[in-house]
């Protein structure tokens, strides 16, 4: 037996116990004739004392950091107690040891905190690993699906696996592909979801399914992005939307509840796409903090009177003029105001400037834009946007797209900056009554300006009060007219978000079940009959064969772990993550295939004109 107890068990209570001990050493530090070591394994430190007679056998054979040994002694109670350790009040008093395996000095301390930066870590992930940080990150994750299995089992939902080798279909991300051998010139595709396969459970008369299941998506990486991520994903048939929401929000209160002993609100609030976008400039609002953003005016339609031919082209030529109010900012320095506006010019906001109006404590207003404004005009302005002394009005004009979503990122970033964005708080909601389609501009249908895309996926389904909308209506939008005016533009889905201080963690719709709607969505989306039936006949087929009503949500279960942990990267709640070119550095994945193996699979590559 090389251990008898780990080493986070040892206690008060242990002592003149004779145990023995096992891990790997963290620390040595010598005082003359006795040595001290720290003996780490997942479950804390245990100090080790070897006295006077043991410690030569140590002097010629010393140890180093990272060695695995195995040590048995007796417990005893510590003189110089450590109260940050929970074993801190004992120590192991060792009488034999051994080394186990020795270890080279690895390239960066195994420490709560690491000299290694994220490439060398990335690299040497198993060391990395071994410290308690990424530990306590994995408990954590493990105790996430511990509590989401035990809510779901309670429910009377069943966990069913389904395949990874699937058919390439469009789900809005590229698919990663697999040759088959078997068949060759064929390829499979990994999932970027189970969505048909759920579906199809739903019509094999499974009510209730759910997976803590790996999919995969090729896009382009970020700290909340990898290519291979783990999704809660859960259907359930004869439900409305309201049903799915009452489930799935218990179950987070449940998780919150096991993991954090956190009770978060009981209902969530709700809150429409369209209230989000206009109170937060995005679809998935933090609610830790107020700071509404201002609508001044927005497509050319004039809110705020104080906008009104002001002579100033920035403003008066904008589509769209949006403001934020910062509470108590109004003190912020020139150079503090100028750090901003050069924050909303960088490539990732695409803003040309900023104005600011300071409502200052006697009063009075300044703005930098003071040749254009009268008193009048900022009175009124502050009056509109219900700015009080010691506030700061910023404001963004151009592109309603792009001047919302540059407004949204100036408040998080000004939450931020205030600190308003504690990540101890937790805000959830729902977000409901999405528009069902998107419009493109990039493509187009024959006839057509632009075309429709789904916002979520083809599965989703209208309102029910909108399926007429779209079935009596042709998806064309016609040269000449405004696709804000097309009857498919007011159509909502029967969709919901669930966000959480500003995060979205997890997304699911009310489906379509029948064929004919089903092929009408298709349509919609630009898919011919043909098209359809290559690439969802097994779906098209089920649905003739009595599928039920049902709908579902996937969780981002790599998110919500990060969102728990108080971390904005999914990264450190993974054990082998990608880098931001999805490369596993570690495996040095991916690689080339040698030609026997490209030849077996039928595969040849081509030469790139840039290659020598």
């Amino acid at each position: 037996m090389y251990r008898t107890h780990t080493c986070g068990e040892l206690r008060l209570s242990d002592t003149g116990k004779k145990v023995r001990l096992a891990g790997w050493v963290q620390r040595i530090r010598k005082f003359g004739k006795m040595t001290f070591v720290d003996l780490r394994d997942r479950y804390g430190i245990t100090q080790l004392v070897f006295a006077e007679a043991i410690n030569q056998r140590l002097d010629q054979h010393p140890l180093n950091r990272e060695y695995v040994i195995q040590a048995e002694g007796r417990v005893v109670e510590r003189s110089n107690k450590n109260p940050h350790l929970p074993t801190g009040d004992i120590e192991l008093l060792v009488e034999q040891f051994e080394v186990l395996n020795e270890a080279k000095t690895p390239p960066f301390t195994i420490e709560e905190e690491t000299d290694g930066g994220d490439d060398l870590r990335m690299k040497y992930r198993f060391l990395d690993l071994r410290r308690p940080p990424l530990q306590r990150n994995l408990w954590l994750r493990y105790q996430v699906a511990r509590a989401v299995r035990e809510y779901l089992d309670e429910q009377g939902f069943m966990d069913i696996e389904t395949p990874f080798l699937i058919k390439s279909t469009p789900e809005g991300a590229r698919d990663f592909v697999v040759p088959s051998r078997m068949n060759p010139h064929q390829f499979y595709a990994l999932p970027q979801s189970p969505q048909t396969f759920k579906q199809l459970l739903m019509v094999s008369g499974f009510d209730r399914y759910y997976q803590i299941v790996r999919c995969f998506r090729d896009e382009d990486l970020r700290a909340d992005r990898q290519p291979e991520f783990t999704q809660i994903d859960c259907e359930m048939s004869f439900v409305e939307q309201e049903d799915v929401l009452h489930i799935f929000e218990g179950m987070m209160r449940h998780v919150f509840r096991r993991v954090k002993g956190i009770d978060l609100p009981n209902p969530f609030p709700r809150m429409s796409w369209e209230e989000a976008m206009w109170n937060y400039g995005n679809d998935k609002p933090d609610l830790r903090f107020e700071m509404l953003l201002q609508n001044l005016k927005v497509r050319h339609k004039l809110y705020c009177e104080a906008l009104h031919q002001t002579g100033f082209g920035v403003l008066d030529q904008a589509e769209t003029v949006m403001a934020i109010v910062v509470p108590g900012a109004a003190t912020y320095t020139r150079k503090q105001v100028d750090e901003l506006t050069e924050w909303v010019k960088r490539p990732q906001i695409g803003m040309q400037g900023l104005l600011y109006v300071r409502c200052l404590a006697d009063g009075s207003l300044k703005s930098s834009a003071d040749k254009y404004f009268t008193p009048d005009r900022l009175a009124q302005l502050q009056q509109f946007c219900q700015a009080h002394p010691g506030d700061l009005i910023l404001i963004l004009a151009g592109k309603e797209d792009k001047t919302r979503k540059a407004a949204a990122e100036l408040r998080l970033e000004m939450g931020n900056r205030l600190g308003l964005r504690s990540k101890e708080e937790f805000k959830p909601l729902w977000v409901i009554d999405f528009p069902l389609f998107e419009y493109s501009e990039e493509e187009s249908l024959p006839g057509s300006v632009g075309r429709w895309v789904a916002r979520h996926h083809p599965f989703t389904a209208p309102k029910p009060e909108h399926i007429a909308q779209m079935v009596e209506n042709s998806p064309l939008i016609l040269p000449g007219t405004d696709y804000q005016d097309h009857p498919y533009a007011k159509i909502k889905a029967n969709a919901y978000d669930m966000v959480i201080n500003g995060q979205e963690i997890g997304g699911g719709s009310i489906r379509i079940y029948q064929r004919d709607l089903q092929e009408k969505m298709f349509t919609a989306l630009g898919l011919s009959a043909e098209e359809a039936r290559q690439k969802f006949g097994f779906l098209l087929g089920a649905f003739e064969y009595g599928a039920p009503p049902h709908g579902g949500i996937a969780f981002g279960f790599d998110r919500l772990c990060a969102i728990l942990g108080g971390s904005d990267t999914i990264r450190d709640f993974i054990a082998f993550p990608k880098n931001n070119a999805g490369r596993d550095v570690m495996l040095d994945a991916p690689s080339p295939l040698d030609e026997a193996q490209l030849k077996e699979l039928h595969i040849c590559l081509r030469k790139d004109q840039h290659e020598n």
